[in-house]
Protein backbone atom coordinates (compact mmCIF):
# COMPACT_ATOMS: atom_id res chain seq x y z
CA UNK A 1 0.00 0.00 0.00
CA UNK A 2 1.41 3.30 -0.83
CA UNK A 3 1.45 6.69 0.36
CA UNK A 4 -1.02 9.17 -0.77
CA UNK A 5 0.71 11.93 -2.33
CA UNK A 6 1.60 15.64 -0.82
CA UNK A 7 -0.95 17.85 -1.50
CA UNK A 8 0.41 21.15 -2.98
CA UNK A 9 0.36 22.94 0.83
CA UNK A 10 1.73 19.96 2.18
CA UNK A 11 5.23 20.25 -0.02
CA UNK A 12 5.08 23.67 0.57
CA UNK A 13 4.77 23.39 4.10
CA UNK A 14 7.17 20.29 4.76
CA UNK A 15 10.32 22.34 2.52
CA UNK A 16 9.64 25.65 4.95
CA UNK A 17 9.54 23.51 7.72
CA UNK A 18 12.92 22.40 6.61
CA UNK A 19 13.88 26.38 6.10
CA UNK A 20 12.45 27.63 8.97
CA UNK A 21 14.61 28.44 12.22
CA UNK A 22 13.69 26.97 15.59
CA UNK A 23 12.39 30.38 16.60
CA UNK A 24 10.17 30.83 13.80
CA UNK A 25 6.20 30.19 14.06
CA UNK A 26 5.47 27.00 11.93
CA UNK A 27 2.28 25.52 10.46
CA UNK A 28 -0.06 23.93 12.75
CA UNK A 29 -3.04 22.93 11.90
CA UNK A 30 -4.01 25.80 10.85
CA UNK A 31 -2.89 27.25 13.51
CA UNK A 32 -6.35 27.68 15.40
CA UNK A 33 -8.92 30.48 13.97
CA UNK A 34 -10.81 32.83 15.98
CA UNK A 35 -14.92 31.87 15.37
CA UNK A 36 -14.87 28.17 13.99
CA UNK A 37 -12.87 25.97 12.85
CA UNK A 38 -12.15 24.91 9.07
CA UNK A 39 -10.59 22.45 6.51
CA UNK A 40 -7.15 22.68 5.82
CA UNK A 41 -6.94 23.70 2.35
CA UNK A 42 -5.19 21.86 -0.82
CA UNK A 43 -2.78 24.11 -1.89
CA UNK A 44 -2.57 27.46 0.53
CA UNK A 45 -0.95 27.48 4.19
CA UNK A 46 -3.24 28.81 6.92
CA UNK A 47 -1.25 32.51 6.67
CA UNK A 48 -2.23 32.67 2.93
CA UNK A 49 -5.86 32.01 3.69
CA UNK A 50 -5.67 34.85 6.30
CA UNK A 51 -2.77 36.78 3.37
CA UNK A 52 -5.96 36.49 0.78
CA UNK A 53 -8.73 37.57 3.19
CA UNK A 54 -7.04 40.69 3.87
CA UNK A 55 -6.32 41.70 0.47
CA UNK A 56 -10.10 40.58 -0.37
CA UNK A 57 -11.72 42.60 2.23
CA UNK A 58 -13.16 45.66 1.30
CA UNK A 59 -11.14 47.75 4.38
CA UNK A 60 -8.10 46.80 2.32
CA UNK A 61 -9.01 48.27 -0.61
CA UNK A 62 -10.11 51.62 0.95
CA UNK A 63 -6.50 52.31 1.90
CA UNK A 64 -5.90 53.24 -1.11
CA UNK A 65 -7.55 56.43 -1.17
CA UNK A 66 -6.40 57.07 2.91
CA UNK A 67 -3.86 59.61 3.68
CA UNK A 68 -0.98 58.16 5.06
CA UNK A 69 1.19 61.91 4.85
CA UNK A 70 0.04 63.93 2.13
CA UNK A 71 -3.54 64.04 0.17
CA UNK A 72 -4.19 60.72 -1.77
CA UNK A 73 -3.65 60.78 -5.11
CA UNK A 74 -3.47 64.51 -5.16
CA UNK A 75 -0.41 64.34 -7.16
CA UNK A 76 0.33 61.21 -9.23
CA UNK A 77 3.24 59.25 -6.92
CA UNK A 78 3.15 60.14 -3.31
CA UNK A 79 2.80 57.26 -1.00
CA UNK A 80 -0.96 56.35 0.13
CA UNK A 81 -2.08 54.59 2.89
CA UNK A 82 -2.69 51.26 0.23
CA UNK A 83 1.01 51.31 -1.05
CA UNK A 84 2.82 52.02 2.80
CA UNK A 85 1.27 48.80 3.58
CA UNK A 86 2.64 46.94 0.50
CA UNK A 87 5.91 48.59 1.46
CA UNK A 88 5.53 47.51 4.54
CA UNK A 89 4.54 43.73 3.19
CA UNK A 90 7.78 43.96 0.83
CA UNK A 91 10.33 45.40 3.73
CA UNK A 92 8.62 42.59 5.83
CA UNK A 93 8.77 39.21 3.91
CA UNK A 94 12.37 40.57 3.15
CA UNK A 95 13.43 40.83 6.89
CA UNK A 96 11.65 37.60 7.50
CA UNK A 97 13.35 35.76 4.94
CA UNK A 98 16.84 36.91 5.79
CA UNK A 99 16.07 35.82 9.39
CA UNK A 100 14.53 32.66 8.46
CA UNK A 101 10.93 33.44 10.04
CA UNK A 102 8.10 32.94 8.42
CA UNK A 103 7.47 35.53 5.78
CA UNK A 104 4.16 34.48 5.07
CA UNK A 105 2.84 35.09 8.45
CA UNK A 106 4.98 38.31 8.39
CA UNK A 107 3.20 39.33 5.17
CA UNK A 108 -0.52 38.75 6.27
CA UNK A 109 0.37 40.75 9.86
CA UNK A 110 1.96 43.54 7.26
CA UNK A 111 -0.81 43.88 5.12
CA UNK A 112 -3.36 44.29 8.16
CA UNK A 113 -1.61 46.09 9.76
CA UNK A 114 -3.26 49.37 9.09
CA UNK A 115 -6.63 47.97 8.51
CA UNK A 116 -8.14 50.36 11.09
CA UNK A 117 -7.12 54.13 10.24
CA UNK A 118 -9.50 56.11 10.19
CA UNK A 119 -9.67 59.07 7.18
CA UNK A 120 -7.07 61.56 6.89
CA UNK A 121 -4.51 59.77 8.96
CA UNK A 122 -3.56 60.63 12.33
CA UNK A 123 -5.24 63.81 12.74
CA UNK A 124 -8.34 61.75 11.56
CA UNK A 125 -7.60 59.25 14.50
CA UNK A 126 -7.35 62.23 17.18
CA UNK A 127 -10.76 64.03 16.22
CA UNK A 128 -12.75 60.18 16.46
CA UNK A 129 -11.03 59.53 19.68
CA UNK A 130 -12.28 62.23 21.26
CA UNK A 131 -15.79 62.29 19.92
CA UNK A 132 -15.75 58.61 21.57
CA UNK A 133 -14.25 59.58 25.12
CA UNK A 134 -16.82 57.81 27.28
CA UNK A 135 -17.46 55.56 24.50
CA UNK A 136 -14.69 53.28 24.60
CA UNK A 137 -12.30 55.80 23.03
CA UNK A 138 -10.44 54.89 19.44
CA UNK A 139 -7.56 54.04 18.30
CA UNK A 140 -6.53 52.86 15.03
CA UNK A 141 -4.79 49.65 16.00
CA UNK A 142 -7.63 48.56 17.65
CA UNK A 143 -9.95 49.13 15.22
CA UNK A 144 -7.91 46.66 12.89
CA UNK A 145 -9.05 43.91 15.11
CA UNK A 146 -12.46 44.91 15.46
CA UNK A 147 -12.23 44.82 11.30
CA UNK A 148 -11.00 41.28 10.93
CA UNK A 149 -12.98 40.21 14.42
CA UNK A 150 -16.63 41.92 13.54
CA UNK A 151 -17.27 44.41 10.67
CA UNK A 152 -15.74 42.27 7.72
CA UNK A 153 -18.74 39.90 7.13
CA UNK A 154 -18.23 38.06 4.00
CA UNK A 155 -18.98 34.70 5.01
CA UNK A 156 -22.37 33.47 6.09
CA UNK A 157 -21.47 31.40 8.95
CA UNK A 158 -19.50 33.70 10.98
CA UNK A 159 -18.65 37.52 11.49
CA UNK A 160 -15.39 38.84 10.82
CA UNK A 161 -12.03 36.96 8.66
CA UNK A 162 -12.28 34.11 11.26
CA UNK A 163 -8.09 34.73 11.32
CA UNK A 164 -5.62 32.97 12.72
CA UNK A 165 -5.01 33.32 16.53
CA UNK A 166 -1.44 34.26 15.32
CA UNK A 167 -1.99 36.06 12.75
CA UNK A 168 -4.29 38.54 15.62
CA UNK A 169 -1.88 38.12 18.28
CA UNK A 170 0.53 40.03 16.74
CA UNK A 171 -1.79 42.63 15.06
CA UNK A 172 -2.81 42.94 18.32
CA UNK A 173 0.79 43.33 20.11
CA UNK A 174 2.05 45.42 17.21
CA UNK A 175 3.71 48.66 18.65
CA UNK A 176 5.35 51.71 17.14
CA UNK A 177 5.74 55.15 17.78
CA UNK A 178 2.49 55.97 16.41
CA UNK A 179 0.93 52.51 17.54
CA UNK A 180 0.15 51.03 21.28
CA UNK A 181 -0.46 47.26 21.47
CA UNK A 182 -4.21 46.79 22.01
CA UNK A 183 -6.59 44.55 24.04
CA UNK A 184 -6.40 42.12 27.11
CA UNK A 185 -6.87 39.31 25.08
CA UNK A 186 -3.36 38.11 24.85
CA UNK A 187 -1.10 37.61 28.00
CA UNK A 188 0.45 40.13 29.55
CA UNK A 189 4.15 39.88 29.92
CA UNK A 190 4.71 38.45 27.03
CA UNK A 191 6.33 39.34 23.35
CA UNK A 192 4.51 38.72 19.87
CA UNK A 193 6.79 36.04 18.06
CA UNK A 194 9.24 37.29 15.87
CA UNK A 195 7.53 37.65 12.53
CA UNK A 196 5.14 40.24 14.34
CA UNK A 197 8.05 42.40 15.95
CA UNK A 198 9.66 42.40 12.55
CA UNK A 199 6.39 43.87 11.29
CA UNK A 200 6.34 46.54 14.26
CA UNK A 201 10.34 47.51 12.67
CA UNK A 202 9.45 47.34 8.61
CA UNK A 203 6.56 49.94 9.20
CA UNK A 204 9.36 51.88 11.08
CA UNK A 205 11.37 51.66 8.38
CA UNK A 206 9.11 52.05 5.57
CA UNK A 207 7.22 55.39 6.86
CA UNK A 208 10.76 56.70 7.93
CA UNK A 209 12.37 56.29 4.70
CA UNK A 210 9.15 56.76 2.14
CA UNK A 211 7.75 59.96 4.10
CA UNK A 212 11.36 61.33 3.80
CA UNK A 213 10.96 60.90 -0.32
CA UNK A 214 8.46 62.34 -0.31
CA UNK A 215 8.70 65.31 1.72
CA UNK A 216 12.03 66.33 -0.51
CA UNK A 217 10.06 65.33 -3.50
CA UNK A 218 7.22 67.92 -2.64
CA UNK A 219 10.23 70.32 -1.70
CA UNK A 220 9.35 70.74 1.98
CA UNK A 221 12.25 69.82 3.30
CA UNK A 222 15.85 69.85 1.06
CA UNK A 223 18.76 67.68 1.25
CA UNK A 224 20.91 70.79 2.77
CA UNK A 225 18.52 70.77 5.50
CA UNK A 226 19.30 66.96 6.63
CA UNK A 227 22.89 67.51 6.85
CA UNK A 228 23.96 66.28 10.07
CA UNK A 229 21.34 63.42 10.31
CA UNK A 230 23.67 60.85 10.68
CA UNK A 231 21.37 58.28 8.37
CA UNK A 232 21.00 60.64 6.05
CA UNK A 233 24.73 61.47 5.78
CA UNK A 234 25.55 57.77 5.50
CA UNK A 235 23.23 57.08 2.93
CA UNK A 236 24.09 60.13 0.36
CA UNK A 237 27.54 58.59 1.07
CA UNK A 238 26.73 54.85 -0.09
CA UNK A 239 24.65 56.60 -3.15
CA UNK A 240 27.24 58.47 -4.15
CA UNK A 241 29.66 55.43 -3.88
CA UNK A 242 27.45 53.24 -5.58
CA UNK A 243 27.31 55.74 -8.75
CA UNK A 244 29.62 58.30 -8.59
CA UNK A 245 28.46 59.66 -11.78
CA UNK A 246 24.43 59.73 -11.42
CA UNK A 247 22.33 62.69 -11.72
CA UNK A 248 21.23 65.03 -8.50
CA UNK A 249 18.00 63.41 -8.84
CA UNK A 250 18.96 59.86 -8.73
CA UNK A 251 21.34 60.87 -6.34
CA UNK A 252 18.99 61.52 -3.87
CA UNK A 253 16.48 58.86 -4.50
CA UNK A 254 19.28 56.30 -4.35
CA UNK A 255 19.92 58.04 -0.72
CA UNK A 256 16.12 57.85 0.29
CA UNK A 257 16.75 53.68 -0.95
CA UNK A 258 19.91 53.56 1.42
CA UNK A 259 17.86 54.53 4.20
CA UNK A 260 15.59 51.78 4.28
CA UNK A 261 18.91 49.78 3.66
CA UNK A 262 21.23 51.10 6.13
CA UNK A 263 17.78 50.68 8.13
CA UNK A 264 17.22 46.39 7.67
CA UNK A 265 20.93 45.99 7.64
CA UNK A 266 21.49 47.11 10.96
CA UNK A 267 18.34 45.61 12.09
CA UNK A 268 19.11 41.85 10.87
CA UNK A 269 22.69 42.32 12.33
CA UNK A 270 21.30 43.16 15.93
CA UNK A 271 18.27 41.12 15.77
CA UNK A 272 20.63 38.13 15.06
CA UNK A 273 22.87 38.83 17.77
CA UNK A 274 19.50 39.36 20.27
CA UNK A 275 18.44 35.71 18.80
CA UNK A 276 21.63 33.91 19.58
CA UNK A 277 22.33 35.56 23.03
CA UNK A 278 18.75 34.80 23.76
CA UNK A 279 19.32 30.97 23.19
CA UNK A 280 15.65 30.94 21.93
CA UNK A 281 14.89 27.52 20.52
CA UNK A 282 11.28 27.87 20.08
CA UNK A 283 8.59 30.42 19.44
CA UNK A 284 7.42 30.30 22.80
CA UNK A 285 11.00 30.97 23.93
CA UNK A 286 10.53 34.46 21.67
CA UNK A 287 7.65 35.09 23.50
CA UNK A 288 8.66 34.82 26.50
CA UNK A 289 11.76 36.51 25.86
CA UNK A 290 11.89 39.39 28.32
CA UNK A 291 12.27 41.82 25.67
CA UNK A 292 11.87 42.28 21.94
CA UNK A 293 14.46 40.37 20.26
CA UNK A 294 13.63 42.17 17.33
CA UNK A 295 15.53 45.62 17.43
CA UNK A 296 18.19 48.19 15.92
CA UNK A 297 20.96 48.92 17.51
CA UNK A 298 21.21 51.21 20.10
CA UNK A 299 23.40 53.66 17.69
CA UNK A 300 20.79 53.32 15.02
CA UNK A 301 18.36 53.58 17.14
CA UNK A 302 19.39 57.03 17.94
CA UNK A 303 19.93 57.60 14.46
CA UNK A 304 16.38 57.01 13.92
CA UNK A 305 14.73 58.81 16.54
CA UNK A 306 16.81 61.95 15.52
CA UNK A 307 15.60 61.44 12.08
CA UNK A 308 12.13 60.83 13.20
CA UNK A 309 11.89 63.91 15.37
CA UNK A 310 13.24 65.90 12.18
CA UNK A 311 10.14 64.48 9.88
CA UNK A 312 8.45 65.48 13.08
CA UNK A 313 9.18 69.55 13.18
CA UNK A 314 9.60 69.43 9.05
CA UNK A 315 6.88 67.48 7.38
CA UNK A 316 4.12 66.19 10.08
CA UNK A 317 4.30 69.80 11.71
CA UNK A 318 4.51 71.46 8.26
CA UNK A 319 2.33 74.19 7.72
CA UNK A 320 0.35 72.78 4.49
CA UNK A 321 0.12 69.37 6.32
CA UNK A 322 -1.42 71.24 9.36
CA UNK A 323 -3.53 73.02 7.34
CA UNK A 324 -5.05 69.71 5.45
CA UNK A 325 -4.91 67.96 9.16
CA UNK A 326 -7.27 70.93 10.35
CA UNK A 327 -9.27 70.30 7.34
CA UNK A 328 -9.77 66.45 7.87
CA UNK A 329 -10.54 67.03 11.78
CA UNK A 330 -13.50 69.00 10.90
CA UNK A 331 -14.92 66.89 7.81
CA UNK A 332 -14.93 64.14 10.82
CA UNK A 333 -15.98 65.79 13.22
CA UNK A 334 -19.03 67.46 11.13
CA UNK A 335 -20.41 63.95 9.56
CA UNK A 336 -19.88 62.29 13.38
CA UNK A 337 -21.94 64.71 15.17
CA UNK A 338 -24.36 64.31 12.68
CA UNK A 339 -24.69 61.10 12.69
CA UNK A 340 -25.26 61.08 16.61
CA UNK A 341 -27.78 63.43 16.23
CA UNK A 342 -29.88 61.99 13.69
CA UNK A 343 -28.78 57.80 12.86
CA UNK A 344 -31.51 57.76 10.32
CA UNK A 345 -28.52 59.30 8.16
CA UNK A 346 -26.74 56.05 8.45
CA UNK A 347 -27.29 53.18 6.02
CA UNK A 348 -29.76 50.50 7.15
CA UNK A 349 -27.39 48.06 8.18
CA UNK A 350 -25.30 50.25 10.79
CA UNK A 351 -29.10 51.59 12.33
CA UNK A 352 -29.82 47.99 12.80
CA UNK A 353 -26.32 47.53 15.06
CA UNK A 354 -27.17 50.57 17.09
CA UNK A 355 -29.09 48.72 19.74
CA UNK A 356 -26.46 45.71 20.25
CA UNK A 357 -23.16 47.99 19.67
CA UNK A 358 -24.26 51.78 21.03
CA UNK A 359 -25.33 54.71 18.46
CA UNK A 360 -21.69 56.21 18.76
CA UNK A 361 -19.42 53.07 18.46
CA UNK A 362 -21.52 52.41 14.85
CA UNK A 363 -21.16 55.84 13.49
CA UNK A 364 -17.66 55.90 14.57
CA UNK A 365 -17.02 52.22 12.92
CA UNK A 366 -19.05 54.08 9.72
CA UNK A 367 -17.12 57.07 9.66
CA UNK A 368 -13.24 55.38 10.71
CA UNK A 369 -14.30 53.16 7.48
CA UNK A 370 -14.76 56.28 4.99
CA UNK A 371 -12.26 56.93 2.46
CA UNK A 372 -10.56 60.53 2.33
CA UNK A 373 -13.03 61.07 -0.98
CA UNK A 374 -16.06 59.45 0.25
CA UNK A 375 -15.97 61.28 3.63
CA UNK A 376 -15.86 64.41 2.01
CA UNK A 377 -18.70 63.60 -0.59
CA UNK A 378 -20.94 62.61 2.66
CA UNK A 379 -20.33 65.64 4.36
CA UNK A 380 -21.01 67.82 1.39
CA UNK A 381 -24.48 65.67 1.24
CA UNK A 382 -25.34 66.50 4.78
CA UNK A 383 -24.31 70.02 4.04
CA UNK A 384 -26.78 70.35 1.59
CA UNK A 385 -29.44 68.91 2.73
CA UNK A 386 -29.49 71.60 5.27
CA UNK A 387 -29.40 74.20 2.81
Amino acid sequence: MTNAPLTPREAYERAQEAFLAPYAVGFGPDEGRRAVTEEEHDYRTCFQRDRDRIIHCSAFRRLDFKTQVFVPHEHDHFRTRMTHTLEVAQVARTLARALRANEDLAETVALAHDLGHPPFGHGGEKVLDERMAGHGGFEHNRQSLRIVDVLEHPYPAFRGLNLTHVVRECMARHETRYDAPSGSEFPPGLQGPLEGQLVDLADEIAYTSADLEDALAVGWITEESLAGQALWDEAVLAAAAADPGARAIHRRIRACKAVLAGMADDLLATTRANLAAAGVGSADDVRRAGGKLASFSPRKAADVEALQRFLEANVYCHELNLKATRSGQAVIGDLFDAYVADPSLLPGRYQQRIAADGLERVVCDYVAGMTDRYCREKRETLLNRKR
